[in-house]
């Protein structure tokens, strides 16, 4: 169950830090990527580690369950932020 635990702190301090990236982002400007990228890591954090958390403390594997929609949501926000950061740099036509 340590194992688990360890797991679900990993998985948020990375993606805490993709937050930050976005929230950065974010400052220079205002693209909806970002803030879907930054919703995205916000719940992935809250179902895949929060589900990790519960698994490990209460050792209920049900929890376990939750876990990939929480992954999923990880992904989403990895290429939300990558689309976010991609436009910033294209080329703008008024």
């Amino acid at each position: 169950m340590l194992g688990i635990f360890e797991i679900a702190v990993r998985y948020q301090m990375y993606h805490a830090l993709a937050l930050l990236a976005a929230g950065l982002a974010l400052q220079r400007s205002d693209l909806r990527w970002l803030r879907y990228g930054g919703y995205s890591f916000i719940a992935g954090i809250i179902i895949f580690s929060g589900s990790l958390y519960l698994l490990s403390l209460t050792g209920t594997r049900q929890w376990g369950v939750a876990t990939p929609f929480g992954g999923i949501a990880f992904l989403a926000g990895w290429l939300c932020l990558a689309a976010g950061f991609l436009s910033q740099d294209a080329p703008r036509h008024n």
